[in-house]
């Protein structure tokens, strides 16, 4: 029914045995599943229900028909003699018992879904979950005549309705597919139904396996949208304030909102920062956590990021530092930031002497990749984002096979290599970060996904930031590096450098020191890579490999062969 969303074992990272064969491995196909629709008493289940169930050639049951049947009894009756509680427990054992069947479309009374215990009973089948909303308009006149109901006996109805809305639409949000109902006929909402559960991917779902403090990674399209529902259950309450930037709120900031709303979330503050790294620093840091204390945040209250890496570890260190931490959600919208920094908690801003030496680690509740938002990203930015998808090709092995073979398909914006390219990522960032969340592995472990990033911070905070080399721009001219050097040092053949470089400019980006488009020199680099925060004992710490899915640390790398390097890649 719903569409299924379209290693080499390495010395250094011990990944899970499904994380080296998912690298290249084609999604599943979708079985058939049942189809649960939920909704306010008028919505349509019913009629609705009977409809798709005849197109789709499943049977149909309503809930509250079958608890009737097995009880004997009206439903008015079992709530005024054994009240709602004894209700709802029968209630969730009829529709786990129906679900655990063959496929069927369900249609569910107004208060199941928004039960919490039979919600999750009903997520646990796998069944597919629509939710079929309709205005307050809508409702009244289709529940005109209902006044003998229970609920509407001696009230008003629309004071009725509007109680309801408010307490079961957070709930509802959480269903795979809405489509909003009208005055259209039902044959009319039936298809559009029809239609929403054949377009709707289901995104695909990873783990961070961090114990208590573990979260879900979603990728797929369509996230915005169905934020609210799907962030909603993993935070202590719906407040929240969001942090985005100046670029990317017109693109993207008024679904989330929406998504947000249509859950139930109290909107505190949205908050806009200046697009690009100068907004990574205390100044900007102390200007965000006034605005949102002063909005009323509290410790129940989430930092959503809505936005590229800036934003995400700007958010994050906000959300780490406001009342000793608050909850955090990472929505990253770019490609850098979804294969990336939104995965492994760490946050930080800038200093004048380097690149996220002032931070902390502050995991996320849930990232939603929502890969709809790559579609607005410029060019340039696309295959900067490209320069960590190859970095954990090199480190994985097999997704570096895929990488060479579809690389060009990513930067070119192609879905279904997007899609790919962040999922495989994700995997492989999170298996890492599972087992070393501090880099606190004497060696390999976090540590390896610096790989190309001791040269590249130092570039990028050379050029102080001000844009004219992105932070991908630099991890790719840090790859090629990486290689370099690690030929020059015997760990790997010149094989290896060779494919890196040509593959990164192949892909449009720089891979050489010389193609970016400012001078280097060799003192000013060597003095940037000095005060790395990955440094030991006061030697520079450099990820090296001996081939893909083959990568490892070292301490013991000749100042002079880095000196070398440098000055015979292009600095001065």
């Amino acid at each position: 029914m719903l569409a299924s969303a379209p290693v080499s074992r390495n010395s250094a990272i011990d990944l899970p045995a499904e994380v080296a064969s998912a690298a290249s491995a084609p999604p599943p196909a979708a079985a058939a599943r049942s189809v649960v629709l939920v909704g306010m008493p008028g919505a349509g289940k019913t009629a609705i229900g009977k409809r798709l169930a005849a197109r789709l050639g499943l049977p149909f049951r309503d809930a509250d028909a079958e608890i009737e049947s097995a009880a004997g009894m009206p439903i008015t009756e079992i709530f005024s003699r054994y009240g709602e509680p004894h209700f709802r427990d029968g209630e969730r054992r009829v529709i786990t018992r129906l679900l655990a069947g063959p496929p069927l479309v369900l249609a569910t009374g107004g208060g199941a879904f928004a039960d919490a215990a039979t919600r999750r009973a009903i997520k646990a089948s796998g069944a597919a979950t629509l939710w079929l909303r309709c205005s307050m308009a809508t409702l009244l006149r289709r529940v005109a005549g209902r006044e003998h109901r229970p609920m509407f006996l001696n009230a008003d109805p629309a004071e009725v309705l509007q109680r309801l809305m408010s307490a079961r639409h957070p709930s509802y949000a959480e269903a795979d597919v809405t489509v909003t109902c009208t005055d259209e006929s039902p044959e009319v909402t039936t298809r559009r139904v029809e239609e929403a559960l054949a377009a709707a991917v289901t995104p695909q779902r990873l783990s961070v396996g961090l114990g208590d403090r573990g979260y879900d990674v979603l990728v797929g399209p369509g996230l915005l949208a169905r934020a609210g529902g799907l962030i909603g259950p993993v935070l202590p309450a719906r407040k929240a304030v969001v942090l985005t930037d100046a670029s990317v709120a017109p693109l993207h900031l008024p679904a989330l909102r929406a998504g947000l709303e249509a859950a139930g979330f109290d909107m505190l503050a949205e908050v806009a920062v200046p697009p690009g790294e100068a907004s990574k620093d205390f100044s900007r840091l102390q200007e965000v956590l006034e605005t949102v204390l002063s909005e009323g945040l509290d410790r129940r209250t989430a930092v959503i990021a809505l936005g590229g890496g800036v934003v995400g570890d700007l958010a994050g260190f906000a959300a780490a530092v406001a009342m000793r931490g608050v909850p955090f959600v990472q929505i990253p919208t770019t490609l850098l930031a979804q294969v990336d920094s939104s995965v492994g908690g760490k946050t930080g801003v800038n200093l004048r002497a380097g690149k996220n030496l002032a931070g902390a680690f502050h995991q996320p509740r849930i990232v939603l990749a929502d890969t709809d938002t790559l579609a607005t990203l410029p060019a340039r930015e696309l295959r900067a984002g490209y320069a960590e998808v190859a970095k954990h090709g090199l480190l994985q092995g097999a997704l570096w096979n895929w990488c060479e073979q579809h690389g060009t398909a990513v930067v070119a914006g192609e879905s279904a290599a997007l899609t790919h390219a962040v999922l495989e990522s994700c995997r492989l960032k999170a298996a890492v970060v599972a087992a070393d969340e501090r880099e606190e592995s004497a060696e390999g472990g976090r540590a390896l996904l610096n790989l190309g990033h001791t040269f590249g911070h130092a570039l990028e905070a050379e050029a102080r930031f001000d844009g004219t080399v992105l932070h991908g721009e630099a991890v790719a001219v840090g790859l090629g590096l990486a290689a370099s050097l690690s030929a020059r040092l015997g760990h790997c053949s010149q094989e290896w450098p060779s494919r890196v470089i040509a593959h990164l400019a192949a892909c449009g980006l720089p891979s050489r020191i010389a193609d970016l488009p400012r001078r280097f020199t060799v003192e000013a680099l060597m003095g940037r890579m000095a005060k790395d925060k990955k440094n030991r004992d006061g030697k520079m710490r450099f990820v090296l490999m001996r081939a893909a899915g083959d990568c490892f640390t070292s301490s013991e790398v000749p100042a002079e062969a880095v000196t070398a390097l440098l000055r015979d890649e292009g600095a001065g």
